[in-house]
């Protein structure tokens, strides 16, 4: 009876699975069915474990292929993997950061697949179209210079500025597949959370941001990564390419602890939501002048561990 019901559950997830895959073909749906297309395996995997969640993957992936195209089979594997880690770290019981962190991770792996299947497979390398697509918008760009007064020295200065920035940004491709992992799982554990709460009167919420506590050990790779930047090397080097990468991404995550640490600050202090808000907004408007402040307030918050010593300080 229970096999039965574990069939009937993943036979009906997947059909909606396949209608989310079908709605990615219709323009204005698209972005809101690959959102949520890892969510049927999110219920499943949540509620049936892993081991029956990767056969409900594997016909899936086959039914992509025999109904979409082969251009969505990336797709697949991507939110296939991502919805089953997200649903087993339910399933286990972990906390909603934790499970977040490894819904990332497998959508991370999906996206890796996704690169090498569309260079070996389709011929499209996405570093080379990327970087032409950036080139292209330079050199659009570089037409208007002269209507607007900026030729000579100025003008080869902004130009060699602007392709030097170019080629950072490619090199630090590996940070914007990172950030587009996590935005998905996030989006797709939330849209899960709200749908189990509902369907199964489950209570699976993330904890306050104010409450977000990363690891210390993120403090010394970052400081690492740090020093290591400051030595002298090639910047097409391989290694330094790497650095720059974890430098970035740890740096990503210390900005986020800092401002977790305001909207801490401005809990304990009572003041408006408003003003952990605003910084956020003033630091995305400012971002040369501001995120750096964060970071280092980040680094503080876990390093020193203002919280402890704020609520410490409350009970004297």
């Amino acid at each position: 009876m229970n096999d039965s019901k574990k069939i009937t559950n993943g036979a009906l997830l997947t059909v909606i699975y396949m209608l989310l895959m079908l709605g990615t073909f219709i323009p204005v749906l698209s972005i809101i069915c690959i959102f949520l297309l890892p969510v049927p395996f999110v219920l499943y995997t949540a509620k049936h474990n892993i081991k029956p969640a990767f056969l409900m993957y594997v016909v899936a992936i086959l039914l992509t292929i025999l109904l979409a195209t082969l251009f969505s089979l990336p797709l697949a594997v991507t939110t296939g993997l991502g919805g089953i880690l997200i649903g087993h770290s339910i399933y286990k019981g972990l906390s909603a950061y934790e499970t977040w962190a490894r819904g990332s991770f497998g959508f991370i792996i999906g996206l890796l697949f996704t690169f090498i299947y569309s260079q070996v497979l389709l011929g499209v390398n996405w570093i080379n179209e990327l970087k032409q697509m950036m080139t292209e918008s330079v050199e659009m760009s570089l037409t208007l210079f002269p209507s607007m007064g900026i030729s000579g020295e100025e003008f080869e200065q902004l130009e060699q500025m602007m392709y030097a920035q170019v080629d950072h940004m490619i090199q630090l491709l590996p940070v914007w597949l990172v950030l587009a992992a996590a935005i998905t799982a996030l989006v797709g554990q939330w849209f899960s959370y709200k749908i189990m709460n509902r369907l199964e009167n489950r209570k699976l919420y993330f904890p306050p941001f104010r409450d977000l506590q990363l690891p210390a050990s993120l403090i010394w790779i970052y400081l690492i990564a740090i020093l290591l930047m400051l030595i002298d090397l090639d910047p097409a080097n391989t290694f330094s390419i790497m650095i720059d990468n974890v430098a970035m991404i740890v740096g990503i995550l210390m900005a986020i602890q800092g401002f977790s640490f305001i909207f801490y600050y401005a809990h304990h202090k009572n003041w408006s939501k408003a003003i952990p808000i605003l910084s956020i907004v003033i630091t995305l408007l400012f971002p040369a002048i501001f995120i750096i402040l964060v970071r280092v307030l980040g680094i503080l918050d876990i390093g020193f561990k203002l919280r402890d010593r704020i609520e410490k300080k409350n009970n004297d």
